[in-house]
């Protein structure tokens, strides 16, 4: 019965890791990466979904920010 119990418990512990590594690492970075592509060229109902996911995935984007650098790269002015 004890080791039924631990397994269990070992399980539960895996699955909530497994869930919070998706919710903090996982589908924050692919947000991150749908936003790069499609910021520019959304329309006003996906840029609506585009601010809720961002409110949903807070805090997996904050802990992802100061790693990720996605600012437009400089222009090559050419005379």
């Amino acid at each position: 019965m004890l080791t039924a119990l631990s397994s269990n418990a070992i399980l539960a512990l895996v699955l909530y890791a497994a869930l919070g590594g998706a919710y903090l690492l996982v589908a924050p970075l692919a947000l991150f990466f749908y936003l790069q592509k499609r910021w520019y060229v959304a329309s006003s109902f996906e840029r609506a979904f585009m601010y809720f996911l961002v409110f949903f995935f807070f805090p997996g984007l904050l802990l992802l920010a100061p790693f990720l650098n996605f600012r437009p790269q400089k222009r090559q002015i050419e005379a």
